[in-house]
């Protein structure tokens, strides 16, 4: 275990700089995730008529082409955030969110330019992914980075805190714009309102994100980068072990994360028979739960450890997915659904509050944003982003329940990973390039 020697930030630098990168990350999720939550709305306006299951298969399709385009994004943005800083690498990230968000808002439907409206939606998609390939890298390097190390998992957390409260926050537009816009409206052009609004929140963050500190971890590797390694490929292969830590811990968290978050508002509407304003207000509630534990689970890392909270969720999320999922699809009592919801998202948060700083904590500064970003990306592209087309496929195919097997299989795989690896807390890189910056020699395999 090393110790860590570099004189701590002072703590109103830290916070300011933990809530610019948080707001936006906000603001990047909170696009991500508008078009989960408004498919339902817009899936006939970019698409020839057809059956709703049919209509949905497609905007979930186009979901998970934007998911293939993070592990591009990881790297790329990756790379230039190892080479080029933290916050320049935020900056464009954010840049590319708002370009994607006011190409949705301003397409024309399919019964106006045809074919030519569903490969705008794609195109912005792809763009989208790539911006949150980088986002979620670069921000779990950044707050990793700048965060105390008493308080890493606690600070930390807040990337997932607002990476929900993203999603909350479409949620509430998605809740208001039903109160004051008949579904008529909703369906022909109200759904482009949230769009608009996230491309307007871009643009703010934006402008807040260039006051932001560089991270010192960064400023220290760039001094010392006389080859131009860092953020290469040829970096991060000395580093296999930990790339392939990041798929396997990644995998089953991602899938049981996006299923209970953004298909279940789906799932409730198109199985259970939820109305789609009382879905909303289900998913709202629950995920504002979610987002209270994400803290309180990212501070009990810190005492206890990240190891032990990862082993708690793979244990309690393969027991739990079948049950859950299969009783939910059998109740349209809102009461009970929210129960069936806010409970496989406590397990969860064991995961999604300390899935930035375990990643972070496996990489050098050298290569710690891409190498976060690529194999995170690949696993959420090949598991989470095809979670919720998988599980309508299965529907349509009349196997509805061979999904909830899927991700159990998936949970108890990642499981395995837990059990076998070490606990990041105590065998950080972040501890050990602290101690390089103040003249001890920089390791080249991970410590501990």
């Amino acid at each position: 275990m090393t110790t860590e020697a570099a004189v701590p930030a002072p703590h109103g630098r830290v916070v300011s700089n933990i809530l610019r990168g948080s707001i936006g990350n906000l603001i990047e999720w909170y696009d991500w995730y508008a078009y989960a939550a408004f498919s339902v709305y817009f899936a006939a306006t970019f698409f020839p008529k057809g059956d709703t299951t049919a209509q949905l298969l497609d905007t979930a399709g186009v979901f998970a082409v934007g998911f293939l385009m993070r592990p591009i994004g990881g790297w790329i943005l990756g790379r230039y955030a190892d080479r080029f800083g933290r916050r320049a690498a935020l900056t464009l990230s954010v840049t590319l969110m708002a370009a994607g968000s006011l190409l949705i808002a301003l397409t024309p439907g399919y019964g106006s330019i045809g074919l030519v409206a569903p490969i705008l939606l794609l195109l912005a998609r792809l763009v989208q992914g790539i911006s949150v390939g980088g986002e979620y890298s670069t921000s779990a390097t950044y707050m990793s980075e700048v965060a105390t190390r008493s308080r890493r998992g606690y600070y930390s957390s807040y990337q997932y805190v607002t990476l929900i409260a993203g999603q909350l926050v479409a949620l509430a537009v998605q809740i208001v714009l039903q109160q004051v816009l008949t579904p008529a409206e909703m369906a022909g052009w109200g759904w482009r309102i949230a769009f608009g609004i996230g491309a307007l929140g871009a643009l703010i963050v934006l402008w807040l994100r260039r006051g932001m500190d560089e991270s010192e971890s960064f400023e220290a590797a760039k001094k010392a980068d006389r080859h131009g390694r860092n953020g290469t490929i040829r970096e991060l292969a000395r580093h296999p072990r930990e790339f392939a830590l990041v798929l396997g811990l990644t995998m089953g968290g991602t899938l049981f994360f996006y299923t209970y978050t953004t298909y279940l508002q789906k799932f409730m509407v198109n199985t259970s028979g939820i109305s789609k304003p009382t879905a909303a207000w289900i998913n709202f509630c629950a995920l504002v739960v979610f987002v209270v534990l994400q803290p309180i689970f990212g501070a009990l890392s810190d005492r206890v450890g990240r190891r032990p909270m990862l082993i708690a969720f793979g244990v309690l999320g393969t027991l739990i997915t079948v049950p859950s999922l299969t009783l939910l699809a059998h109740t349209k009592n809102p009461v009970a659904a929210f129960g069936l919801m806010t409970v496989p998202l406590a397990v969860s948060a064991a995961y999604t509050s300390i899935s930035a700083v375990v990643k972070a904590e496996l990489f050098p500064t050298t290569v710690r944003a891409l190498g976060v970003g690529l194999p995170y990306s690949l696993a959420v592209a090949i598991f989470g982003g095809t979670a919720e087309y998988i599980a309508l496929w299965f529907k349509q195919a009349g196997h509805e329940s061979w999904f909830f097997y899927y991700v159990t299989a998936v949970v108890f795989a990642s499981l395995l990973v837990y059990l076998k690896m070490r606990d990041t807390a105590t065998t950080s890189w972040i501890n050990a390039d602290a101690t390089a910056e103040h003249g001890a020699a920089l390791p080249r395999t991970q410590p501990g």
